[in-house]
């Protein structure tokens, strides 16, 4: 038997690196989706450098003797950093460079269906598609933008300019020329807000409105970056934070010599921050406009479908058929997704009991509310709170797919599976 003094010991703890960049909102969410395992779990003793996305790994690493790598392992030079570490370690880059690791990634194909879905709800028949084909998550976000946007019948144009990338004036200029030459209006996605917030640059330099002839969203939601924007940027909102906290989880097994294949677990985002780069409806109908400006101000009164009648002058029927033809869905329908918007936005972001989002939200029921969630989202509202608010917790499955390299060397999603998380 052990004796007591044995028994006291303190346990050495895990050394882990991170390879992580400091200087964006989306890293800073992955150190702290790292930080919330280790609260719930075992304490790591971490190594963070300070550097830039894509920087050489640091001279210390060659020598490090530690137990563990968390990475965004984006250029070559990290890649073999890592790879002579010769520890285990979990890669959080769609770069890819290291096939072998395992990898957790934002999903792109739920990211760029968010987008599209975003931009056609605003009554969008015209998209196009800003990107940066460096990068794969730019490549794979394009592509599903696209298949969306033509799911629903609709055309999509992409800007693919001419000039390098190191040519920042040239590349301004073919941006200006694309977007004038766009049919308006237009709902455009960017690949990420610093992509979005030159879009937004060159309307301003172009002389196009925003966002009454171009609408535009981003990806990352960093609120310093779509504020600092003219006008702000809507942006769809990763969950960064959760990324994190399922590579350290993942890294954990590793470390404890558990086997972890090398497949991609996927997060899939948590919405759309909508700001004023996409605060329009882009139908000819002025009815169903003033209709629906109608509904989103006062969906969470508890109006139904009779007021919005008293506020536009037309039969239900008209009204129906006209909403119809512009949206794709019914005045009802419109109510009923705006209050449950804000459902989800009361329960990702306060600890409200949900008999008083109920009522703040115009439903006269909790039991109500609880059914059409359900309904309408695919879970209860308490598993959705807990998917939101605590990574890793509430969820039943695990997305993972394998990635495959085309022959012309380019890598892409190959197989898609489902594992159970216990």
């Amino acid at each position: 038997m052990p004796s007591s003094r044995s028994r006291l010991r303190p346990s050495k703890r895990r050394e882990v690196a991170l390879l992580i960049e400091t200087s964006n909102a989306y890293a800073r969410g992955l150190l702290q989706g790292v930080v919330h395992y280790i609260r719930e779990h075992r304490p790591w003793s971490f190594h963070l450098p300070e550097q830039g996305r894509g920087d050489d790994p640091p001279d210390w690493l060659a020598r490090w003797r530690g137990d563990g790598i968390i990475a965004r392992i984006e250029t070559p030079r990290i890649a073999r950093a890592v790879v002579q570490a010769r520890v285990p370690a979990v890669d959080l880059s769609a770069a890819r460079l290291v096939p072998d690791l395992p990898w957790v990634e934002t999903d792109d194909e739920k990211i760029a269906r968010l987008a599209a879905e975003h931009l056609i709800e605003r009554g969008f028949r015209r998209f196009g598609f800003c990107g940066d084909g460096r990068f794969n998550w730019s490549v794979w976000r394009e592509r599903h933008f696209c298949a969306r946007v033509r799911e629903a019948g609709l055309a999509v144009d992409c800007f693919a300019p001419k000039s390098g990338a190191s040519d920042v004036s040239a590349e301004a200029a073919e941006l200006r020329r694309w977007l004038r030459e766009l049919p308006k209006p237009v709902g455009i996605m960017a690949c990420y807000d610093i992509r979005g917030q030159q879009v937004l640059d060159a309307c301003r330099s172009a002389g196009l409105a925003v966002p009454g002839e171009v609408a535009v969203v981003g990806v990352d939601n960093d609120a310093l970056l779509c504020d600092l924007a003219t006008p702000p940027l809507s942006s769809v909102i990763p969950n960064a934070h959760r990324t994190g906290y399922e590579a350290a989880a993942l890294l954990d097994r590793l470390m404890a010599g558990k086997r972890v294949p090398a497949a991609a677990t996927l997060i899939a985002p948590l919405g759309v921050a909508a700001r004023q780069s996409t605060d329009v409806l882009a139908v000819d109908d002025r009815d169903v406009a003033r209709a629906v400006q109608f509904i989103r101000e006062h969906a969470c009164d508890g109006i139904n479908v009779a007021d919005v009648l008293r506020a536009v002058p037309l039969s239900r029927r008209v009204l129906e058929l006209r909403f119809k033809g512009q949206l794709g869905r019914t005045p009802h329908e419109e109510i009923l997704q705006a209050r449950l918007a804000r459902v989800k936005q009361l329960l990702g972001e306060t600890d409200l009991p949900l008999y008083l989002i109920a009522e703040r939200t115009g439903f006269e029921h909790v039991e109500y509310l609880s059914v059409v969630f359900r309904r309408e989202v695919g879970s209860t509202p308490s598993a959705f709170r807990s998917a939101q608010r605590r990574p890793g917790v509430g969820d039943t499955r695990r997305r993972t797919v394998t990635v495959e390299k085309t022959r012309s060397g380019t890598l892409r999603p190959g197989k898609t599976s489902y594992a159970r998380v216990t």
